[in-house]
């Protein structure tokens, strides 16, 4: 399929057939086959066509050509259910817009879980000119809801000065796309490599739950950290806290060596989204409460760390009480997406829970 071929699509203005106009030219087919072989795929592509589950994805559209020689003006990619947290890479003389909605589900990140995104990016307000090719990029998450060997779609609109190009056609599923005469830019989920499939899928070795602990009339049980991915700043951290005496006391703060401060959170949940936020002053333990730091809920968060968390390992570390004061305790770090000391990974107990390239600026 030759490029001229490519643009008699929904919307574009449609040319006289390419043999007539060879004919018209003089131009014999044998010397143009060749360059229908390498113009047919002359139009919106994905830069990265693989991604990892449970993973970031830096998506880069491609735009090849314009509509019959008139430039682009505007530019949109729809962000498929299943990959959050979408953002736009801001562009030099384009106005951005993007468009929320509400998911088909919830899906997990550091903060709980995630029901509503970005499902649509538009670039506009540029000129691109037919004779030159541009990229328009965004960050995005690919979620647990893809396992390796599936294909993602992302459909892609292209308007110009004069006429316009839907890139948006899925194939059946079972079918290629190859038949297809306008694909949407497809990407191909792939199994991650080394550690991070390992904490990814589950497979990591894991440390055995640390054992009760007390402090004073508090009981401290199952401390457990989630592992980080390459470069994260932030840990989230979880226990479960028991008060057996007949005075009130409160948890004042938390440390592990690699990471420069920690905070204490809730996660509440507003209009379909959850939020955090610091816990001021401390987390209440009444007396005869029982309190669980947990994904989705009341959690620590440790900041600045200076080095990641791998799964299956032991991290030594405090918590500090008004009370019982500063205690011992150690850390098990569970993989990535777990939702409990001795889950496996992602959806071991429950949804996963994995980071997340939007919402609140730190991630857990």
């Amino acid at each position: 399929m030759s490029r001229s071929q490519s643009r008699s699509y929904p919307r574009a203005s449609r040319p006289a057939p390419l043999r007539t106009r060879l004919r018209a030219a003089g131009l014999p087919l044998v010397l143009i086959a060749p360059a229908l072989v390498s113009t047919a795929s002359a139009h919106a592509v994905l830069e990265r066509k693989e991604a990892a589950p449970n993973a970031a994805y830096r998506g880069v559209v491609q735009i090849m050509h314009g509509c019959d020689g008139r430039p682009t003006t505007r530019v949109s990619v729809t962000i498929p259910e299943g990959v959050t947290g979408a953002k736009p890479m801001p562009k030099p003389g384009w106005t951005i817009s993007t468009v929320k909605s509400a998911y088909a589900r919830a899906y997990p990140s550091f903060h709980g879980q995630v029901s509503e995104g970005v499902t649509r990016i538009t670039w506009t307000g540029g000129n691109l000119p037919d004779d030159q090719v541009d990229e328009f990029t965004f960050f995005a998450r690919v979620s647990d809801a893809f396992a390796p060997g599936a294909t993602i779609y992302f459909p892609v609109e292209q308007d110009c000065t004069q006429g316009s190009y839907r890139w948006s056609e899925v194939p059946a599923e079972g079918a290629s796309a190859r038949a297809l005469k306008a694909p949407a830019p497809a990407v191909r989920i792939v199994a991650a490599s080394g550690a991070a499939a390992q904490a990814a899928q589950g497979q990591a070795s894991q440390a055995p739950v640390a054992p009760a602990a007390r402090a004073g009339a508090i009981g401290i049980e199952a401390p457990w950290l989630r592992a980080t991915p390459a470069g994260a700043k932030v840990a989230g951290g979880y226990v479960t806290l028991r008060n057996t005496g007949t005075e009130p006391d409160r948890l004042t703060g938390a440390s592990i060596p690699r990471a420069g401060r920690s905070e204490i959170h809730s996660m509440t949940t507003e209009g379909g989204v959850m939020k955090m936020a610091p816990v001021e002053g401390g987390l209440t333990l009444a007396p005869g409460a029982e309190v669980a730091l947990k994904p989705g809920g009341y959690h620590l968060m440790f900041l600045d760390l200076k080095d990641g968390l791998k799964a299956g390992e032991t991290v030594s570390g405090t918590l500090t009480f008004e009370r019982a004061g500063t205690v011992p305790v150690s850390f098990t770090v569970a993989p990535i997406g777990a939702q409990g000391p001795g889950a496996n990974g992602p959806g071991a107990n429950g949804p996963a829970a994995v980071p997340d390239a939007g919402g609140h600026p730190h991630h857990h």
